[in-house]
């Protein structure tokens, strides 16, 4: 888990260094900050959604994730999980809990979404490589510093959902290693490009208001579908 730990250094020193400047920042050019943000991940989205193989696929985990989602409450539990953790550490007004809430779920989303804390945290369980989590602790590391000096220190608490996500994946890494293949994961990160996609309208460009923590379990039913239209063809071309 060397790789997962030094992403969530990452994490907490850009986040250190956002908030130390970011109060000598105006409003201005914060709202410019944050739009600017908005666009490049939208943008990254659409690129990690040019992945697929299958995009009936992608829309499939997003219908049936958004079930489950909303049925499980997902976004309202990270919400409550960011309020608490808001109040418990640092306690504050309703508009400050707000912002805080705010940027833990942005940034939470934001950080455990793409192949590379998928793939990184495999190779690094498996095989102790911790070089692909390191390029993306600089990457997170960078997007920190700029989150935080606008959306405060709610995104430096992303990286406890970091530490749990890309942890367990690590210690799980032999066994998902043997299950998941190229074209599960092309259409995982095409799923989670959709993802991005939508926290760049919602939360940072704040263009229409869309419950993206809900649609998290698509990221396991994309890779799920895939095996099951595998497994499928593979007993039709039996049957034939």
């Amino acid at each position: 888990m060397t790789g997962t730990y030094i992403n969530v250094a990452a994490i907490l020193v850009g986040s250190a260094i956002g908030l130390l400047f970011g109060a000598r920042l105006s409003d201005h050019l914060k709202n410019t900050v944050i739009a600017g943000m908005g666009l490049f991940t939208s943008a990254v989205g659409m690129q990690m959604f040019l992945k697929t193989e299958n995009a009936l696929i992608v829309l499939g985990a997003l219908i049936f994730g958004a079930i489950l989602g909303e049925w499980w409450g997902v976004e309202d539990g990270i919400q409550k999980l960011g309020a608490w953790l808001e109040k418990r550490f640092m306690g504050g007004s309703q508009d400050t809990s707000s912002k805080f809430v705010r940027g833990f779920l942005t940034a939470s989303v934001l950080y455990c979404t793409g192949p590379m804390a998928v793939l990184g945290s495999i190779s690094d369980g498996l095989k102790g490589d911790y070089l692909t989590l390191s390029i993306k602790s600089v990457l997170d590391g960078i997007i920190s510093i700029a989150f935080a000096s606008t959306l405060g220190i709610g995104v430096a608490f992303a990286a406890l959902p970091v530490l749990i996500y890309q942890g367990a994946i690590s210690l799980l890494a032999s066994q998902l290693n043997a299950v998941v293949n190229t074209s599960m994961m092309n259409e995982m990160t095409a799923t989670g490009g959709v993802l991005l996609i939508g926290i760049g309208l919602s939360s940072l460009l704040e263009i229409k208001k869309i419950r993206v923590g809900n649609f998290l379990p698509a990221l396991v039913i994309a890779p799920t579908l895939v095996y099951i239209l595998s497994v499928i063809t593979f007993y039709s071309k039996l049957i034939r």
